[in-house]
């Protein structure tokens, strides 16, 4: 049975419920003809309107056609509410919450008194002239919005660094936010009262909550071989051969344009990914004859990108490509708790296991800091196989009973 995500979305000045699926005719023609579903070329994605209504013909639509999965929908609701309410209860409660999208780069500050509007508009417009990437843009804005939100007719140019430290406290302790949100936050209250208001010793006595330290996730071998082997469609296959053969983001992926692959070079061009930096990553030779192959033998073929969407004849769907990875991940049976951001983890550990210099991954995996690829060296392989158990000494150099 398909399965469709329902997810929040702000477009056109409104707020909608944005539907995702693998490409499916049915279902595509189930959502326009009887759950009233449009099409949108910006977002990528069918979507209906944020209200009940909408949202039970959506279900009743698709019952014993497809699986409904509103998780994410239910967890941003249940974050704007900041309640504790179980699913049964959110499920009851859905659609009539006011909702904060996460798309609010555009979003009018309606919700914010007239004391903060300004504020609101003062602050996008300084993170778009100091060009910042949409999704930062996104998730600053989203989270200042919220803040303005509470504060309601309290004006945030007069907090003084005391009322900041008691609103990061009422976070942590009322709203039971993760520290990585709680870091988000700060970062964004950070950018308004240095970057826009100047005020640099507003966050100088506000400490920050530590951070877990999470280990990537990652597949071994024997996993993805199942991973690549559940796969039917070349087309897909290909994506996520791309995926890990390079150690690319799923974003990535998606804008690669066929131009980009240079087999003189035996090199891929990633063009402005993350923090709008360049770079070149090696391009394996079986991949370029799987390239190759796919680009020959599939129909419609692409003429820009190198995954374009039938439907728009744009770059492919990020979330559509989490998809894929998502169904072949369950066919192969494999139960970890992975996303497809799993085989650029794989690819980089796999490469430190087998022995190349950190320094060379740190460049193939685009990042800024040495400290970031470090993380792998906690998960690979090649010298913890060297350590000896000191159990495993007393064993040999003792009589122990079993």
């Amino acid at each position: 049975m398909e399965t469709i995500v329902l997810k929040p979305l702000y477009h056109r000045g409104q707020e909608h419920i944005g539907i995702y699926f693998e490409r499916n005719a049915l279902i595509q023609s189930l959502i326009q003809k009887q759950a009233g579903g449009r099409w949108s070329k910006t977002q990528k994605c069918w979507y209906v309107s944020l209200s009940k209504e909408a949202y039970e013909n959506l279900t009743k639509v698709f019952t014993n056609k497809a699986v409904v999965k509103n998780d994410e929908l239910r967890e941003y609701l249940l974050q704007k509410k900041g309640s504790t309410a179980t699913p049964s209860e959110m499920q009851k409660a859905v659609i009539k919450l006011p909702t904060q999208n996460i798309k609010v780069a555009n979003k009018p500050a309606s919700e914010v008194s007239k004391e903060n509007e300004q504020e609101f508009n003062e602050y996008k417009n300084r993170l778009l002239l100091k060009g910042y990437s949409p999704s930062t843009v996104r998730t600053y804005c989203n989270e200042f919005h919220i803040f303005l939100e509470s504060l309601k007719k309290h004006k945030a140019n007069e907090l003084t660094p005391s009322q900041l430290q008691r609103y990061i406290l009422y976070c942590i302790e009322k709203l039971k936010l993760s520290e990585n949100t709680v870091h988000s936050r700060m970062n964004a209250l950070k950018f308004y009262y240095e970057q826009v208001l100047h005020k640099e010793k507003m966050f100088f006595d506000i400490p920050r909550p530590k951070k877990p330290l999470l280990l990537p996730k990652l597949l071994n071998e024997i996993e993805i071989r199942k991973l690549f082997n559940a796969l039917r469609n070349k087309k897909h296959k290909a994506m996520l051969f791309t995926a890990y053969s390079a150690g690319l983001r799923v974003s990535e992926v998606a804008n690669l344009k066929i131009a980009d692959i240079d087999s003189q070079r035996m090199q891929i061009f990633i063009e402005r990914a993350k923090g709008k930096k360049d770079r070149y990553v090696n391009l394996s030779p079986i991949l370029l004859d799987i390239l190759r192959n796919y680009i020959k033998e599939y129909v419609p073929k692409p003429k820009v990108y190198l995954f374009e969407s039938e439907q728009t004849f744009l770059a492919y769907p990020i979330r559509t490509i989490q998809q894929i990875f998502s169904n072949a991940k369950n066919k192969a049976g494999i139960k970890k708790d992975v996303g497809i951001h799993s085989l650029r983890h794989s690819f980089a550990t796999h490469l430190l296991d087998k022995g190349t210099d950190i320094k060379f991954i740190k460049d193939l995996l685009g990042h800024f800091n040495i400290k970031t690829t470090e993380i792998y060296l906690h998960v690979s392989k090649e010298k913890l196989v060297n350590i000896i158990s000191p159990f495993d000494d007393l064993w040999k150099k003792e009589s122990i009973d079993w």
